[in-house]
């Protein structure tokens, strides 16, 4: 039984970070991060080295798939893509949490037979979470069984990105209006299908609101504990200055209700701006 928590990124001009070793900066605020720039190609072996450098042995990370693969090849023919993305975040070793397959809105239920047969020719040495965002999957309880179905054959977990305290009331500044551009608008999710339940979860400008928002995922992360899962939840806003703390603030919410959780470590102390 572990709690993760984390955000989209490991830097933000508006967190207290060193000028070199961010991420190590982030390792001792969060113990999870979303790996969203693996998304926009594979990274070097060395560049994932250097993560793991940084990160200790119970850091995780949520790794995304390159769009080449998702989004551009649909995940069919992609077999040597795959592989050398496998090989290149291999150095993370169990820092990898899980492999992030986030499929574009258009993959709609038809498209299950190109996930199903993806999922069955991949290594099962790595652990798999697959986000959807085509509407029919959260408003079509068959499209959503069929799924379910296709990611129990292998043991994988349905992501769900939860907006709805984003959508909940109009957008008050740009950042919450380019985040309601962006971002799905679906249905909310409750259901864990693994023992590694991920929640993306994205508030607003306000931290009260945002907070308020997260009521009931604070008690079902509470509850999939005390099932013996071992959730990761990742704390998104619209601009995201904020996500830091939110991250901190929520693990202290549910170790409040679940002592025998670990704490998180200590933040390192960072070196005020200089000009120079």
């Amino acid at each position: 039984m572990r709690l993760h928590v984390g955000c989209a990124q490991w830097t933000h001009p508006a967190w207290p970070q060193p000028s070199r070793d961010k991420l190590r900066a982030y390792a001792s605020w969060c113990n999870a991060v979303e790996s969203n720039t693996t998304f926009y190609g594979t990274p070097s072996r060395a560049s994932v080295e250097n993560w793991a450098a940084q990160t200790p042995a119970d850091f995780r990370f949520v790794v995304k798939l390159p769009q080449v693969i998702t989004h551009e090849r649909r995940l069919t023919n992609v077999e040597a893509e795959f592989r050398n993305f496998l090989d290149a975040i291999e150095p993370l070793g169990p820092r990898n949490h899980a492999v992030w397959i986030q499929l574009p809105p258009a993959f709609s239920p038809t498209d299950l037979g190109a996930l199903a047969a993806f999922l069955h020719q991949v290594p099962r040495d790595f652990r798999y979470a697959v986000e959807v965002r085509h509407r029919s999957f959260f408003d079509e309880p068959e499209a959503a069984a069929n799924l379910e179905r296709v990611l129990a054959r292998v043991d994988a977990e349905w992501i769900p990105f939860d907006t709805g305290t984003l959508f909940a009331q109009r957008p008050t500044s740009l950042a919450e209006r380019d985040a309601w551009m962006k971002k799905p608008r679906v249905a909310r999710r409750t259901r864990a299908l693994t023992a590694y339940p991920i929640v993306r979860y994205i508030g607003r400008d306000s931290v009260a609101e945002t907070i308020d928002g997260w009521g009931y995922l604070v008690g079902l992360v509470v509850r999939w504990l005390s099932e013996g899962r071992s959730p990761t939840i990742f704390l998104h806003t619209p601009d995201n200055v904020e996500a830091l703390n939110l991250a901190r603030h929520f693990y202290a919410t549910v170790a409040a209700a679940v002592p025998e959780l670990a704490p998180l470590p200590e933040p390192v102390a960072t070196e005020p701006p200089t000009l120079f």
